[in-house]
C-alpha cells in the first residue's frame, strides 16, 4: 500500500512528455478542478492566493516541459531584478542601460533556443566554420548534478518561451515608459509571468493591463461565471470538433502528400487549413480566458472573426491581437511607425536581405530586397512629399518580416511575414486609387498574367490569371454601379467581395506558414518548398470536373464542418453575443445539463491522438 501511494507521487511530480497537461486532455481539468477547490479558500487573501496560483502555474509548466521550467525560473527572478533597477535609477541615462540589458538578456535567451541552429548555419555557409551546437543550459545542468542528466548535444524549444519573454519584455518597456511601478514583491510577480492558463500559447498579458487585476480580491458574478463557462466550451468545440478532426481526417494527409490528391483536395484542405489554424489557436485562447475568468483575472482579447477582415491590414486587426499590438509598439512604432524611417528601418533591411540571401541559398533574394530598398530611398530622397508614404511602408514590411522570423527562422516563414506585408502595402495604394484607374490597375495585370501564361506556361501562371480576371469582373461591376450611380445601394455587398478576396489573400499565404510549421528548422526550407510547390502544381493544372463529385461523398462530413464553420465564423456579431449572454443566463441546473451533453457530444469527435495545439511550437 504505502509502496502503491510512493509510486503514485512520484508519477503526479514526474515529467511524462507523452503526457503533457493539454487543455484537452482529462488530466488538465482533474488538475484545475483540485487548483480551484484550494483556490476557494485563499481566494480573497491577495498575497495567499497569488502565491498559491505562482506554485500551481510553475508546476503546470514542469507538467508540460519538464526542466525547460529552471528557464521560466530565471527569467522571472532576473526581470523582476531588472524592473527594480529600471524604475530606480535616478539618471535618464541609468534607466536606459538597464533598459537595455534587459531586452539583451531577454533576446538572447530566446534566440539561443530558437536561432542557435540558423546562426551556425549562416556562419558556416558564409565562413565555412563549423560551429558544434552544445546545449549550455544542459552543459551547466550536468556540473551542478555531478554526472551526466540532461542531453547536451541538442537544443529543443521550451514550450511557450516565445509568449513569456515578450510579457517580460513589456514588463520592462513599461517600467520604463511609466505606464506601471514594478512589482514589489516577488511573489505576485512570479504569478503575473506564469500565470498558467495563458503562458504556453498567450494571449501575450501587457504589464499595465494586468498586474493591477493582481492587487484585487476575487470577484465573480453569477453572469461571469456563465459567460466563462461558455468560453471553456465554445474553444473546446473549435479545437476538438473543428481544429483536429478537419486536421487528421483531411488536411494533414493532403499536405503530407500533395501529389497523392487532385487540384480541388489540394484547394479545400488550404482553405480547410485556414479553418483549423484558426479554430486551433482561437480555441486555446477562450479555454485560457474563460479559467481565467473563473479565478477572476480577466485576460485581453485575442481574436474577432479575422476572416470578417475587409483588407490584410485589418486582419492583422483582428488575428493575434496581442502579438499585434505588441509588435506595433514595441517595434513598428519604434521603427519609425507612420512618421519616418529610423536607422532601425535601414538596418533592418540589411540583415533581412543578409537572412533571406542565407535562408534562400541564393544571393538574388538579397539583391532584390536591397534594390527595391535603393529605390524608395531613392525615391524618398528626389520626392520628400512622397517620404511619409514609404516610410510607413517600409516599417510595415519590416515589421511583418520581423513577425515572420518570430515564427521561425527558415525560409517558409519570412515569405509569409513578407507577403502579408506586401499586401498591406499593395491595399493602401489600392485604396487610394478612383475606381477608373482600379480598372485600368487590375486590366493591366489581368493582361500581363494571361500573356506570361501564354509564353511560359505553368500552373503558377494559371492560378494568377484565375485570380486575376476574377479580381476584374468584381472591378468591372463595381464600375458600372458607379456609373450609375448606384454604389451607395451595394455596400453591403462590396464588403462581402472584399472580406471574400481577403480570405483568399490569407489563406493562400498560409500555405507557407503551414508546409514547414511543423518540421525541424534544419529541413524546413527544402521540404516546405517542395510542399509549396506540389501543392500549387496541383491547384494550378487541369481539373478532372468528373471527380468533385465522389470526392465530395468521400469527405463529406469534413467538408460540412468545413462549411458550418466558416458559417458560424460569419454570423453578426451581434447575434453571436446574443446567444452567448442567453447562455449564460441559464440556471444552473439547465447550465450543468447543457455542459453534460455539450462535453459528451465534444468527445465524439476526439481522435486516436490528441493533437497538440499548433502554437506550442512558437
Amino acid at each position: 500500500m504505502l509502496d502503491t501511494f510512493i509510486n503514485f507521487i512520484k508519477y503526479i511530480f514526474s515529467f511524462d512528455p507523452n503526457c503533457q497537461l493539454l487543455f484537452t486532455q482529462h488530466y488538465f481539468w482533474i488538475f484545475f478542478i483540485m487548483v480551484f477547490a484550494i483556490f476557494s479558500f485563499v481566494h480573497n487573501k491577495v498575497l495567499m492566493r497569488n502565491t498559491f496560483l505562482f506554485i500551481v502555474s510553475v508546476f503546470f509548466y514542469y507538467k508540460t516541459s519538464g526542466w525547460f521550467t529552471l528557464i521560466l525560473v530565471f527569467a522571472t527572478l532576473f526581470n523582476y531584478v531588472d524592473g527594480a533597477l529600471i524604475y530606480h535609477a535616478k539618471k535618464e541615462w541609468g534607466k536606459k542601460t538597464w533598459l537595455i540589458i534587459g531586452l539583451i538578456i531577454n533576446l538572447l535567451t530566446l534566440c539561443y533556443f530558437k536561432y542557435s541552429y540558423f546562426f551556425a548555419d549562416m556562419i558556416h555557409d558564409l565562413f565555412g566554420i563549423e560551429i558544434k551546437v552544445i546545449n549550455v543550459f544542459a552543459l551547466i545542468g550536468d556540473r551542478i548534478a555531478g554526472k551526466p542528466t540532461f542531453t547536451v548535444d541538442q537544443i529543443i524549444l521550451p514550450v511557450g518561451i516565445s509568449f513569456y519573454t515578450f510579457q517580460c519584455i513589456s514588463y520592462l518597456m513599461d517600467i520604463f515608459r511609466e505606464r506601471v511601478a514594478p512589482v514589489k514583491n516577488i511573489l505576485n510577480f512570479g504569478f503575473y509571468v506564469t500565470f498558467f492558463p495563458q503562458l504556453v500559447a498567450g494571449p501575450i498579458v501587457r504589464a499595465s493591463e494586468f498586474i493591477p487585476q493582481i492587487y484585487k480580491k476575487y470577484f465573480l458574478s453569477r453572469r461571469q461565471f456563465g459567460i466563462a463557462m461558455f468560453w471553456i466550451l465554445n474553444g473546446m468545440a473549435k479545437k476538438i470538433i473543428l481544429s483536429d478532426y478537419i486536421a487528421v481526417n483531411f488536411v494533414d494527409r493532403v499536405f503530407d502528400n500533395p501529389t497523392m490528391f487532385t487540384g480541388f483536395e489540394n484547394l479545400v484542405a488550404l482553405f480547410g487549413y485556414s479553418l483549423q489554424v484558426y479554430a486551433d489557436f482561437s480555441g486555446y485562447t477562450d479555454i485560457a480566458i474563460g479559467v481565467a475568468m473563473l479565478m477572476g483575472f480577466y485576460l485581453p482579447k485575442n481574436f474577432n472573426s479575422p476572416y470578417k477582415a475587409t483588407n490584410p491590414g485589418g486582419f492583422w486587426k483582428r488575428w493575434h491581437i496581442s502579438l499585434s499590438k505588441w509588435l506595433q509598439d514595441y517595434l513598428y512604432i519604434p521603427l519609425g511607425g507612420n512618421r519616418t524611417a529610423s536607422f532601425g528601418t535601414y538596418a533592418c533591411i540589411i540583415t533581412i536581405s543578409l537572412v533571406g540571401a542565407i535562408l534562400s541559398g541564393s544571393i538574388w533574394v538579397a539583391l532584390i530586397l536591397l534594390v527595391i530598398a535603393s529605390i524608395a530611398t531613392y525615391v524618398c530622397y528626389k520626392h520628400p512629399e512622397k517620404k511619409k508614404d514609404l516610410t510607413s511602408n517600409m516599417n510595415r514590411l519590416n515589421t511583418m518580416l520581423l513577425g515572420g522570423l518570430w515564427h521561425g527562422a527558415s525560409w517558409n516563414f519570412m515569405i509569409w511575414g513578407g507577403l502579408n506585408g506586401i499586401g498591406m502595402i499593395v491595399y493602401r495604394f489600392w485604396k487610394d486609387l478612383d475606381v477608373l484607374a482600379r480598372m485600368a490597375v487590375i486590366l493591366a495585370v489581368t493582361v500581363i498574367c494571361i500573356a506570361i501564361a501564354c509564353w511560359f506556361p505553368a500552373p503558377v501562371w494559371n492560378i494568377a490569371v484565375v485570380w486575376s480576371v476574377i479580381i476584374f469582373i468584381g472591378t468591372f461591376v463595381r464600375l458600372i454601379y458607379a456609373y450609375f450611380e448606384g454604389i451607395h445601394e451595394f455596400k453591403r455587398l462590396e464588403m462581402c467581395w472584399a472580406v471574400f478576396q481577403t480570405f483568399v489573400f490569407i489563406t493562400w499565404t498560409r500555405l507557407f506558414f503551414r508546409a514547414g510549421s511543423n518540421l525541424d528548422p534544419a529541413e524546413a526550407n527544402e521540404k516546405a518548398w517542395d510542399t509549396a510547390k506540389n501543392m500549387v502544381n496541383q491547384i494550378g493544372s487541369r481539373w478532372d470536373l468528373s471527380l468533385i463529385p465522389q470526392i465530395c461523398m468521400g469527405y463529406k462530413y469534413v467538408f460540412i464542418l468545413i462549411i458550418l464553420g466558416m458559417i458560424i465564423h460569419w454570423l453578426p456579431e451581434n447575434f453571436k453575443r446574443r446567444y452567448r449572454f442567453s447562455f449564460a443566463a441559464l440556471p444552473l441546473p439547465a447550465m450543468a445539463i447543457f455542459v453534460v451533453i455539450f462535453v459528451f457530444i465534444i468527445y465524439q469527435f476526439i481522435t486516436a491522438d490528441l493533437q497538440k495545439f499548433i502554437y506550442f511550437q512558437f
